[in-house]
């Protein structure tokens, strides 16, 4: 067998045998940021009780979601200017961190801290998993492993609520953070050994005032979405201020970004009307498909009386949903090119299972749940990976990073702002519910905060029980029917999106994929690496 050779035209790696050390580690990686999401799904309202802080039972998510917001474009940047592989082996590290804190939090308050410091880490690993398979292969190519990455990322999705409460009810909750370890400890040995880029450092400068204006913009617009209607009144002082001060963050940010020399997200870019749209819509897919997963599991556990494993199996169809569609898209768009009516498909469909899960109430059978749910599953595996593809086809080698950064950032800030939106919705509803359908001191001695736990709703009367089942479903109910006009926002970008076919080269450009059907054929059937 002969020798790979060291670099292909152009100065790209091989993406022969030698690179499969690091496709390992890369599909690892996403197998471990994509658990550590689902994985906790089905501990939360365990968690919730356990802590007494149903009311802080979003924030473990938020700030997770915040601090990994934050800190993607900044690595996508890290990674274009010093390496793929230091800014990886960095991310991996202060997750696995996090990880080994969370496992130990005693309080509401120390999970939420240090669930935030996982969010730190978490927001680099994504992004430069992408940015490799970017650089390693070509967006048609890609488009092969981008399939395989939808399967890893899936079969953790399907895996993730069956293991979580598994963990949750065999051992405890705390597990669900302490099995990121030995599996982060074997990709970092993976990557350490095996990846090697061309590179070539640049004098460069942090865009600090980038950092710090994106990152007071985004907690403003978190608190705002979380706090109106439920701690402040919206016309409160507080409330406008806060919008008033995300406005000025933001505004500043895009200044501050107009003019530094090495932006963590070149605004340049943005004049490229795929990369765009591709961001609002991965926004328009956090907000709508990611936000709204947590308080499906809420439902299953609370309105329909399942135990955290139960639940977990419940959820298996949705994910299941999520796989088929995730592969079966990845493997037509790389056979054709092909990629925007699968985004009309999701957001279509994301609208139909929206409508059927606000519907939804503590008389529905949860076999009906679950088929609602796994429509939804299967409206979002149709778009879970083709907004970055669509992005990266006209992406040039040198801003792979930023602007595989800039959308996966775009799906955390719409998944940060869609689970604030949402569960400031419910407790602001499930409060209204319980007053009206409790007798007063129906929960005396009772810590209305710890209602999510499996032990405290047994507790109960009976007819205490339905009412607290009742209420729960009734303030879900709005949190679905929410999701629904912000679909048809998504459907609106997915349908003014661009019908570039997928490159088969390493050069990006506007002009999309400009080489002939014949070519198209050959680079779709010739294996990675071979001449």
């Amino acid at each position: 067998m002969s020798a790979p050779t060291s670099q292909e035209a152009g100065g790209f790696p091989s993406a022969g045998l030698r690179t499969t050390p690091v496709l390992i580690a890369c599909m690892l990686s996403a197998f471990l940021a994509m658990l550590d999401m689902q994985i906790v799904t089905t501990a939360l309202p365990r968690i919730a009780g356990d802590l007494h802080g149903i009311g802080l039972f979003a924030w473990v998510t938020i700030a997770y979601v915040i601090a990994s917001s934050v800190t993607t474009p900044l690595y996508g940047k890290l990674g274009d200017l010093f390496g793929r592989k230091a800014t990886l082996l960095s991310a991996l590290t202060i997750f696995l961190a996090g990880s080994a804190l969370s496992g130990m939090a005693g309080s509401m308050e120390q999970l939420i801290a240090f669930r935030a410091v996982q969010g730190l880490g978490a927001g680099g690993i994504f992004v430069s998993v992408l940015a490799v398979i970017g650089e390693l292969y070509t967006p048609r190519e890609g488009a092969k492993y981008y399939g395989m990455l939808s399967m890893i990322f899936a079969g953790a999705s399907l895996l993730g609520p069956a293991i979580g409460g598994v963990l949750t009810e065999v051992l405890s909750w705390h597990w669900v953070f302490l099995v990121n370890l030995p599996l982060g400890t074997a990709i970092v040995v993976l990557f350490a050994k095996y990846l090697h880029l061309p590179h070539t450092v640049r004098d460069s400068r942090l865009d600090y005032a980038g950092i710090a204006t994106l990152s007071a913009g985004i907690v403003a617009l978190t608190l705002l979405t979380s706090w109106g209607g439920v701690e402040y009144a919206w016309t409160s002082p507080q409330i406008l201020g806060l919008g008033l001060g995300a406005l000025l963050f933001l505004g500043l940010f895009v200044k501050a970004e107009s003019t530094a020399t090495e932006p963590i997200v070149p605004l340049r870019l943005l004049k490229d009307s795929t990369l765009t749209l591709s961001v609002l819509a991965t926004m328009v897919c956090g907000v709508a498909f990611v936000g709204s997963v947590n308080f499906l599991a809420l439902y299953i556990q609370v309105v329909t009386g399942a135990g955290p494993t139960t639940s977990g199996f419940a959820l298996l169809p949705m994910m299941l949903g999520l796989v088929l569609s995730s592969v079966v898209t990845g493997k037509i768009i790389g056979r054709t090119g092909k990629y925007k009516i699968f985004t009309v498909l999701s957001m279509a469909l994301g609208i139909v299972g929206a409508l059927l899960l606000s519907t939804m109430d503590a008389g529905t059978p949860r076999t009906v749940a679950v088929l609602y749910m796994a429509l939804f599953g299967l409206a979002s595996g149709l778009s879970a990976q083709v907004f970055t593809q669509a992005a990266q086809n006209t992406a040039p080698r040198q801003d792979m990073g930023a602007v595989s950064g800039t959308v996966t950032f775009g799906r955390s800030f719409g998944t940060s702002i869609g689970i604030s939106l949402f569960a400031a919705i419910f407790y602001s509803r499930l409060t209204d519910e319980l007053s009206a359908r409790l007798p007063a001191g129906a929960l005396k001695g009772i810590d209305q905060d710890s209602l999510s736990s499996e032990s405290v709703l047994s507790s109960l009367a009976p007819p205490v029980r339905r009412a607290v089942e009742e209420s729960y479903a009734a303030a879900l109910s709005p949190v679905f029917l929410t999701t629904v006009p912000i679909l048809v926002l998504g459907l609106a970008i997915a349908l003014s999106l661009k019908n570039v076919k997928l490159r088969s080269s390493h050069t990006g450009g506007d002009a999309g994929e400009q080489t002939n059907p014949a070519d198209d054929r050959a680079a779709v059937g010739k294996s990675p690496g071979t001449a």
